[in-house]
């Protein structure tokens, strides 16, 4: 990606798309162009219809709430570029000499630093995740799935050099997930911080070397 905003990323696609209609095209054009000037929070679904050209009604037709549009934003985005993100993260984060514990910083900087300049969009888009289970079964396995695939390698490669202990990898994916995932969610989502310091971090690092590191000879 070009840049860490999401809605700058996602209004330059819509531009090439021919997925959507005329009108709705434009409501989603609008949308973006709002939620990333104004702040999705301070954003009323009137303002949207109004720039928009359409009745409020039709928005509301279309997707229901404004939580729903913004999904309907979101949910074809990270389908269709999660992988590419991915592979972008880890083809930047990973070279020949880094340490499994440069690897760990250098990833939850850059993701804080991402989830920050995005952080409305994230505290939506997970707790429709957590609320709606139709959401959560389509969205979930194919992140899970497309994440597992790229940080197997990741870890085959530290298990290699050492740094990481040869226990299974479906373990240490399940482990790393569920650090990692509530790290971000209880700091971001429930604490609703705007950023993390270097010493949460260092805190976090420390708690997963301890548990994966490789115990010094």
């Amino acid at each position: 990606m070009v840049n860490n905003n999401l809605l700058d990323e996602m209004a330059k696609i819509l531009k090439k798309s021919n997925k959507q209609t005329v009108k709705q095209k434009k409501i989603i054009e609008v949308a973006i162009t709002l939620f990333a000037e104004k702040g999705y929070s301070n954003t009323a679904t009137s303002e949207i219809a109004k720039m928009a050209g359409v009745a409020e009604g039709t928005i509301f037709k279309h997707y229901g709430t404004k939580e729903n549009l913004l999904l309907s934003i979101m949910v074809p985005f990270i389908k269709d570029f999660f992988p590419t993100m991915a592979d972008e993260l880890i083809g930047e984060l990973m070279n020949d000499k880094c340490t499994f514990e440069e690897f760990l910083r250098a990833f939850l900087t850059n993701r804080i630093a991402f989830i920050s300049e995005n952080r409305e969009i994230f505290q939506v888009v997970i707790k429709e995740i957590i609320y709606k289970e139709e959401l959560k079964n389509e969205i979930l396995p194919y992140i899970l799935e497309a994440a597992s695939v790229r940080l197997v390698k990741v870890i085959e490669i530290f298990k290699q050099r050492g740094d990481i202990k040869d226990i299974p990898n479906d373990s240490i994916l399940k482990m790393l997930g569920t650090v990692m995932s509530g790290f971000f969610i209880s700091n971001f989502i429930l604490l609703n911080k705007k950023s993390i310091s270097e010493d949460a971090i260092e805190d976090i690092v420390f708690f997963i070397l301890n548990g994966f590191g490789q115990s010094p000879q």
